[in-house]
């Protein structure tokens, strides 16, 4: 199996390197069998790329240990389930998802029943041309069917950190995210070659930006549950170099998808379109670069490797050439419509597309400054959660405002009677808000701002969509009910958007309380002694130490949770060594309600009975994993074709 998937890589990658030069030879020529045998090199290639992939899971799940991959990252006492997941555990195998995606897409591209033009091949070379570089990588650089020299009877095994559910979710959605922006990157590039510079490849492209974007935001919110309760330190989210990377293109992609509806209303900011989707693709090849080069110190990244500057070269090219592309075609790009207020729907989107910047920017600049200093200062310098939050938090407050002050604007220009009758209600009970929750004693500024922030948001969209409702209900004489969910799948986009909108002042209200008002102790104690914090007191019952198999031993602590004197359930904590790896491993307890969150952190223990324990209140954090489900939900909505329109392109 292991030499069937091999040889799958090798011929893929002439299957890839024929349909490029066989699509172009045969658009410039017009030989129209020529393009027909391209499409199906491509299809062949997609068919490849899984047969290497269903090749290596085989090779997992039945301990071929001769493979050095197999070998490094599954082991034969893991459940089938792990080594399963082991697939994309480690370079080759998460090199090889991104084949996949790429091929996949490559091939539902050239299987369109719409007549192909030439903006659609261009787009199809260049992704076969992205497919190609993953290819060559695999199969001369990062071989995941590479032999060992001297085979063993058993494999290292997963690192332990990795054996939590988040691996079955986080990495794929992420690198599907990564992969799914090069469809929309690659008609970019197609659009500036073939001088298509209308609206046809932003209407093509924006369901792929969707998928990616929904997948690469998924992706992140696993990756902060993942930390939340993997990581054992009480946060999800610490500003680290691979979590920075994979923010920053989802920012982008946000401003792109907003940005977008600009172009293809009123014919603005092609310029701005174009570079947004070229800098979210090349930031994903930046955060795979980050991952897998060791440049950057992070807990998420799979350590040094050859590939950084094989990534480093790619990632260059990818990004100079669409440039100066673009440079080249900034005559054809000039807007067909002009800004007619700066208090507008379209101003506003064009201050949307600012704030992103300005914080991927920001985040950017923080993620490489140990870099920067280095080649300056010759010191790595390395950049904290305090300037992000102190940066990042401002613009952040006015992106929430701006996500309130949006949908009230009217196209054009908004007349001051129109500002009135709209802001008036919204901003008056965020006033309210703010006030109540001064008189309830919050005094910091930031908490007042961000939560009257988002009640501003919050207001906005419900008196946008009462007043939706009631136009339904007059218009087609329905229920409320029947008028409230029958006007969110007559316009799916905008209403998706909204419920979108709510996820993210859930997540950022989650985040704002359980910074604002968390409380944390930690203690050594002995059994039977108590521990208290806020209204919470836990009993500590024993400590106990067993194995797991034979290559796991846990040592575990078990305590009694009273809240206000009243008895809620055990809670434990604790830390297990794998005989493969040197650091061990914490699990957390956590109880869980919706006003907040009790964590529990077993930090260590001494032979004389003493135990070293942290106990945290993270107030409001279940409404970020809600806001997960919302933003889950919102963008299916936003997602769903509409019967009346073409699924031609995947638009």
């Amino acid at each position: 199996m292991a030499d069937l998937g091999y040889i799958s890589l090798l011929l893929a990658l002439v299957l890839a390197l024929y349909s490029i030069f066989a699509f172009i030879i045969g658009l410039r020529r017009t030989y129209p069998e020529l393009i027909r045998s391209a499409r199906h090199a491509v299809l062949a290639a997609c068919g490849l790329v899984l047969l290497a992939s269903f090749a290596l899971m085989y090779s997992f799940l039945t301990g071929d240990y001769s493979l050095e991959y197999v070998a490094s990252y599954s082991s034969s006492d893991m459940s089938p389930l792990y080594k399963f997941a082991a697939f994309w555990g480690g370079n080759q195998g998460s090199l090889l998802i991104w084949a996949m995606v790429i091929s996949i897409s490559s091939a539902i591209l050239v299987s369109s029943k719409v007549k192909a033009s030439s903006l659609q091949i261009v787009a199809v070379v260049v992704v076969m041309m992205v497919e190609a570089f993953f290819l060559l990588v695999m199969a001369f650089v990062s071989n995941p069917f590479a032999r060992l020299a001297f085979p063993t009877g058993d494999g290292r095994g997963l690192n332990p950190l990795l054996e939590n559910m988040g691996m079955f979710f986080h990495p794929l959605t992420l690198l599907g995210g990564y992969a799914g922006f090069t469809v929309p990157f690659a008609f970019a590039v197609s659009a500036l070659i073939t001088r298509k510079l209308g609206i046809e490849w932003i209407v093509i492209v924006r369901r792929w930006t969707l998928v990616a974007w929904l997948l690469l935001g998924l992706g992140n919110l696993f990756g902060m549950q993942w930390s939340y309760v993997e990581l054992g330190w009480g946060g999800m989210w610490a500003w680290d170099p691979v979590e920075n990377a994979s923010f920053m293109p989802w920012l982008t992609a946000t401003a792109f998808l907003h940005s977008i509806m600009i172009q293809k209303r009123r014919g603005m900011l092609k310029v701005w379109n174009m570079l947004l989707i070229i800098f979210t693709f090349n930031l994903t090849l930046l955060g795979t670069l980050i991952t897998r080069s060791g440049i950057l110190a992070s807990v998420h990244s799979f350590g040094a490797s050859a590939l950084g500057p094989i990534f480093m070269g790619f990632l260059t090219l990818s990004l100079l050439v669409p440039l100066w592309l673009l440079f080249s075609r900034m005559n054809e790009l000039k807007s067909d419509d002009e800004l007619d207020s700066l208090v507008s729907r379209e101003s506003s989107f064009l201050y949307n597309n600012l704030i992103f910047v300005a914080i991927t920017f920001a985040t950017l600049l923080g993620t490489l400054f140990p870099i920067i200093s280095e080649a300056v200062r010759g010191v790595k310098i390395t950049v904290g959660p305090p300037f992000y939050d102190q940066v990042n938090g401002p613009i952040f407050l006015l992106l929430i405002v701006l996500m309130g002050v949006c949908p009230l604007l009217g196209w054009k220009r908004a007349t001051p009677v129109n500002l009135l009758r709209n802001f008036l209600y919204p901003f008056a009970l965020a006033l309210v808000l703010a006030v109540v929750l001064r008189i309830v004693g919050i005094k910091e500024w930031y908490v007042l701002a961000g939560f009257s922030a988002a009640g501003f948001v919050i207001f906005t969209i419900c008196v946008e969509w009462f007043r939706g409702v009631r136009a339904r209900r007059r218009s087609q004489k329905e229920n409320f009910l029947q008028a409230f969910f029958r006007l969110i799948w007559a316009n799916k986009p905008r209403y998706g958007g909204y419920i979108v909108h709510l996820a993210i002042i859930m997540v950022a209200l989650g985040t704002i309380g359980s910074v604002a008002f968390k409380a944390e102790k930690e203690v050594s104690i002995k059994a039977g002694d108590t521990v208290s914090i806020r209204q919470y007191t836990l009993k500590y019952e024993s400590l106990s130490r067993y194995p797991v198999g034979n290559k796991k031993d846990v040592t575990s602590a078990a305590f009694s949770v009273y809240n206000s004197g009243e008895y809620k359930g055990a809670l434990s904590s604790s830390k297990f060594t794998h005989v493969n790896y040197d650091n061990p491993v914490t699990d957390v307890g956590i109880r869980t309600t919706l006003k907040e969150d009790l964590y529990l952190i077993l930090m260590g223990w001494d032979p004389d009975g003493t135990t070293a324990v942290k106990v945290l209140v993270n107030p409001m954090m279940a409404w970020v994993w809600i806001g997960g489900f919302f933003f889950l939900a919102g963008g299916i909505i936003a997602l769903w074709p509409d019967r009346r329109s073409s699924m031609a392109g995947g638009s």
